[in-house]
């Protein structure tokens, strides 16, 4: 099978499977108005898909890089579709948070396995990885129509219709699998690298992604209901969480041609200083012009997005399982433990005022990066070298 072949397997496999991390930001609204939750406990639910998730996904990229489990792929991919397709079935506040767990464990052993085997595939290309990133962002944009076509018009009980994506996402597993068998001969004999680990770097970058993390969960956690306040209009909400998703999948191609021409050191850091005006935009321009500071603050955050992966797996060579697991999904998901905070403060003042500290958010990540190096990316050893051209 062709490089790019898989590679677009592994991308529309990723949306099928990130569809439900924007799904469960697309049905905050739904349980609010059904449920009449305040903003600290619909939050909570977010917090419910992360909490489980930031603790399981650094243990599944351990064992990644112990052993390979592509059998994950289908099997994870499952679980998060069925997590979200059960959230809605129950008016317990208990049982919603069990699902909507389920949904992030499924989600976490996801990430660590499959941007093991998109670098393994990708060669390293930093065009690669921004394509099967883009196949995640692209997941999440369609998250909030994919909820609104299937929920919009009737109750949360339709929520069972929203496995479908899983069940295609675990069919296209099948070949990429079958990929795998074919290659494991081959892998077993692979050139070792060198290159030693830089865990300070690693930390400072985890740090910056975190920092990512907090600003764009709280952004899609609470933009629907932001926009229609500001706009008056649930329809305003859906286009508002729309644009943050879909323009993610701008920032994450431009990310990998901007790599390509810059170090990605350079291109992340002018992308955190525009994220930084961006989300302001979001929370004090009136108007419609929120719509435009929405985009341009999802094409800013995202930008750096694969490339924070290939840095951390450049400067965790020996264990790429964690990197990934680290840069792809835990620090992603640690975005929602701060949700219920922001939840909290909304309640009690109000939410352009709870959303304003977001805006630091980006400053700081730009700090961190200007503490970054640009790593150079491990080579076979020349003993093995030679010994493969022999």
């Amino acid at each position: 099978m062709r490089r790019n072949t898989t590679i677009t397997l592994l991308s529309v496999g990723h949306a099928c499977v990130d569809v439900y991390q924007g799904a469960v930001a697309a049905l905050i609204p739904f349980f609010v108005a059904d449920r009449h939750y305040s903003y600290a406990v619909a939050s909570g639910i977010v917090l419910a898909a992360s909490l489980l998730s930031s603790v399981a996904q650094p243990v599944f990229g351990a064992l990644t890089d112990r052993w390979a489990m592509p059998w994950l792929l289908p099997v994870s991919t499952l679980l998060s579709g069925i997590g979200i397709a059960l959230s809605g079935l129950s008016g317990s506040y208990g049982l919603t948070l069990i699902f909507v767990a389920i949904s992030g464990i499924g989600v976490a052993a996801y990430h660590p396995e499959s941007a093991r085997v998109a670098r393994l595939v990708s060669q390293g290309s930093h065009s690669a990885m921004s394509w099967f990133s883009l196949g995640g962002n692209i997941g999440f944009a369609f998250a909030p129509i994919m909820v609104s076509v299937a929920i919009g018009h009737g109750s949360l009980s339709w929520t069972p219709v929203l496995v479908l994506p899983a069940l295609a996402g675990a069919a296209l597993c099948v070949p990429v699998i079958q990929m795998l068998g074919r290659r494991q001969a081959g892998a077993a004999k692979a050139a070792p690298v060198t290159g030693l680990d830089d865990v300070a770097s690693f930390v400072k970058l985890s740090l910056a992604v975190v920092f990512r993390s907090v600003v764009f969960t709280g952004l899609s956690t609470f933009i629907s209901l932001y926009s229609q306040q500001r706009m008056g209009s649930t329809t305003a909400g859906t286009v508002a969480l729309f644009l943050l998703f879909l323009g993610g999948a701008v920032g994450s191609v431009l990310g990998g041609s901007l790599a390509n021409r810059y170090d990605r050191v350079h291109v992340s850091r002018w992308s955190y200083l525009v994220s930084i005006i961006a989300v302001a935009g979001v929370i004090y321009t009136p108007g419609p012009a929120l719509f435009f500071f929405v985009a341009l603050t999802s094409a800013g955050l995202y930008v750096p997005f694969s490339l924070q992966v290939t840095l951390g797996q450049d400067y965790l060579p020996s264990r790429i399982g964690t990197a990934s697991g680290v840069t792809l999904g835990l620090t992603v998901s640690i975005g929602g433990l701060i949700s219920p905070l922001i939840g909290r403060l909304a309640d009690t003042t109000s939410l352009q005022t709870a959303l304003t500290p977001l805006i630091a958010m980006p400053a700081l990540s730009w700090l961190l990066f200007r503490a970054l190096p640009e790593p150079t990316t491990p080579k076979p050893q020349p003993a093995a070298r030679a010994q493969q051209d022999a």
